[in-house]
C-alpha cells in the first residue's frame, strides 16, 4: 500500500487517535536530535483557544463530540507560573522578546519566554494580540460591551438581529459571567478616582457617559480593596494576565468544556500551514515548542473538520500563507474588509494637577465609558481607561472606538513570507478628526493638553487592540461561518467581523460563535 493509500484508508476507518498516545519516533541527523512523528488523523480540530474556539469548544462535547484544540500559546494555570504586573513584568510580560511590548511604559527589559502578550509591527500600524490558553481573554480589560442594536444590523444586515439580542447576547453575557460593579463600591474606592474624574470632566463638556460591564468579578475586587483576599486589578494586573478575580475564558467556557472529557487542550502547539487532503479532508503542519520558542517536535495531524479560531490576524495568516505556500483555495473576499474596529489611543496630560489629579491608584479594570456614537458628525465609544504607573501622573486616558468607513485588506507578502496590510492615514481619518474634536472639547471646558506625554502629537493613531476582518461572514464565508469553497473547513473568531463592530469586539464574536456552532452541530454533523 502506497502512502496516498494509508492515508485515504486510515481515514476512512473509526475513531480517532489523540496525543495522549501519539506514536514518535526520536531519531538523528546531522548530529542533530530530532523528533519526527507519524501521520495522526483527528476527527475534530480547533485552531486556537481564544472566544471562538472556546465555545465551538464546549458545544461540540456537549453534543458528544470529541474535539483537540491546538493553541500555540502557554496554559498558564497547568504551568503553574504566575502572571506579572505591569509595572513588575515577569516572564508573561512579552512573546518572546527580551523587552516589553507594553503600550506604554517599555523600560523593562524580560527574559525570553512564551508570554501572554504579542504585539505585531506592519508599516502603519500595531497590533497587540493574546498568547495562551484563553488567547485574547487573558489580555484584554475584559470590558464586555454591548454593540448597539442598530449599528450590528447595519454590520450584519442578513442576520436576525432581535435573535441576537434575545438569546446570543444573553447567553454570551451568561456563559462569561459578566457582571457590574456597585455604584457605592465605585464611589468610594480609592482605585477608580480616574474614572470618577473622566466621567465628570466629560459630563462637563456635554458627553453622555455610560457604566461598562466586566467579566472582572467585582465582588472578589471589593474584598481584594479590603484586603481580604490577594490583590489583582487593584496590582496593577491586567495586559500580562490576571490571577485572580478575572474570568478569563480557561476559568469560564474552557474550564466546562474539559469537565466534559472530550475536549483536549495541546498548548505551545502552532499550526504552520494548512493542506487540502482527499474527502474534503485538512492536513495541518504542526510544531510543538517549548517555553524560549524552540521547536521539540513536528507533527502532521489530518482531521476531517477543521475550525480556524486563531483571533484574526492567526486565522487570515494560516489562510493566505496556506493559499500561497500549498495552493490552499480560497475565494476573492479572503482577506478583505479589514479594520481596526476603529481603534484610536489618546489622552489629556495636565488633568486636575492642583486639585488632586486622577489618583495615585488605579485599578487595571475599566468601568467607565463615554457614548458619543448618536452624534452623526463625530460618533464614537470611548473607553475611560486607567494608566496603572504607581504614581499621579495628572494624565486621563481614552481608548476611542470609531467606525470604519473605508476598511483595508491583508495580504501576503511573497518577499517577506508574512502576511502584510493594505493601511494608512486614510483609514484612520475619521477617528483622527473625532480624536481631535473630543480633547479640544473636553480640554477647552475642564483644562489640560493634549497628551504628548504618551504619544507622539498626543495621538496614538497607530495603536489597535481590535482587529477585525478578513473573513467577513456572508462574504468570504456563508452565514454560518463555512468558508466558500472548502468543504469541513470553518471560520469563527473576529474576523467574521467587517473590520469595526462600535465597542469592544469580545461579546459580540462569542454571540457570533455561539449562533455559527448551533447551526454547524444542526446541519453538518
Amino acid at each position: 500500500m502506497n502512502r496516498k493509500e494509508f492515508l485515504r484508508h486510515s481515514l476512512l476507518g473509526v475513531g480517532a487517535l489523540y496525543f495522549s498516545s501519539f506514536p514518535s519516533v526520536l531519531f538523528a541527523k546531522n548530529n542533530e536530535a530530532k523528533i519526527e512523528t507519524e501521520n495522526l488523523e483527528i476527527e475534530n480540530v480547533i485552531i486556537g483557544s481564544g472566544y471562538g474556539g472556546a465555545v465551538v469548544a464546549l458545544r461540540l462535547a456537549e453534543s458528544g463530540h470529541e474535539v483537540t484544540i491546538l493553541e500555540m500559546g502557554l496554559n498558564w494555570e497547568k504551568s503553574g507560573e504566575k502572571f506579572s504586573p505591569m509595572i513588575s513584568p515577569g516572564k508573561s510580560a512579552a512573546w518572546l522578546r527580551t523587552k516589553t511590548i507594553a503600550p506604554f511604559f517599555n523600560i523593562f527589559n524580560t527574559k525570553k519566554y512564551t508570554g501572554t502578550l504579542d504585539r505585531w509591527d506592519f508599516s502603519n500600524i500595531k497590533i497587540w494580540m493574546g498568547r495562551g490558553v484563553g488567547g485574547g481573554s487573558l489580555v484584554n480589560g475584559g470590558m464586555a460591551v454591548l454593540p448597539k442594536k442598530d449599528y450590528f444590523g447595519e454590520v450584519f444586515p442578513e442576520l436576525n438581529t432581535e435573535e441576537f439580542y434575545g438569546k446570543y447576547f444573553p447567553l454570551a453575557e451568561k456563559e462569561l459571567e459578566v457582571n457590574s460593579a456597585d455604584e457605592s463600591f465605585l464611589e468610594n474606592c480609592s482605585f477608580y478616582k480616574f474614572n470618577k474624574v473622566g466621567e465628570q470632566e466629560a459630563h462637563k463638556a456635554g458627553f453622555k457617559t455610560v457604566r461598562v460591564p466586566n467579566v472582572y468579578d467585582f465582588k472578589y475586587m471589593e474584598d481584594e480593596y479590603e484586603n481580604k483576599v490577594p490583590r489583582s486589578a487593584l496590582a496593577g494586573e491586567v495586559i500580562y494576565g490576571n490571577n485572580y478575580g478575572k474570568k478569563s475564558l480557561d476559568k469560564t467556557y474552557l474550564k466546562k468544556a474539559q469537565e466534559t472529557g472530550k475536549v483536549h487542550i495541546h498548548d505551545l502547539h502552532k499550526v504552520e500551514s494548512i493542506t487540502k487532503g482527499l474527502e474534503n479532508t485538512y492536513i495541518l503542519e504542526v510544531i510543538q515548542t517549548n517555553t524560549l520558542g524552540e521547536t521539540i517536535a513536528k507533527k502532521k495531524i489530518i482531521c476531517k473538520k477543521l475550525f480556524l479560531c486563531a483571533g484574526t490576524m492567526g486565522t487570515l495568516e494560516l489562510l493566505l500563507k496556506s493559499s500561497n505556500d500549498n495552493k490552499l483555495t480560497l475565494n476573492s473576499e479572503v482577506g478583505q474588509n479589514w479594520g481596526n474596529n476603529g481603534n484610536f489611543m489618546t489622552g489629556r496630560n495636565f488633568v486636575k494637577t492642583f486639585s488632586g489629579g486622577t489618583g495615585v491608584n488605579h485599578s487595571t479594570i475599566p468601568v467607565g465609558g463615554i457614548d458619543n456614537w448618536d452624534d452623526k458628525e463625530h460618533p464614537f465609544f470611548s473607553e475611560i481607561a486607567p494608566l496603572p504607573m504607581g504614581m499621579d501622573v495628572a494624565t486621563s486616558l481614552y481608548l476611542m472606538i470609531n467606525p470604519v468607513p473605508k476598511k483595508g485588506s491583508v495580504f501576503f507578502n511573497p518577499i517577506s513570507k508574512k502576511i502584510d496590510l493594505q493601511w494608512s492615514a486614510e483609514n484612520v481619518a475619521l477617528a483622527r478628526t473625532n480624536a481631535e474634536y473630543f480633547i479640544k472639547k473636553m480640554n477647552k471646558v475642564n483644562g489640560g493638553t493634549r497628551a504628548h506625554l504618551l504619544f507622539n502629537n498626543g495621538f496614538g493613531a497607530d495603536i489597535c487592540y481590535h482587529p477585525l476582518g478578513g473573513a467577513v461572514l456572508g462574504k468570504a464565508t456563508d452565514m454560518m461561518g463555512r468558508l466558500k469553497g472548502s468543504e469541513n473547513l470553518y471560520i469563527i473568531d473576529g474576523s467574521l467581523i467587517p473590520g469595526t463592530i462600535g465597542v469592544n469586539p469580545f461579546l459580540t464574536i462569542t454571540a457570533l460563535a455561539e449562533y455559527c456552532i448551533e447551526h454547524i452541530i444542526s446541519e453538518d454533523y
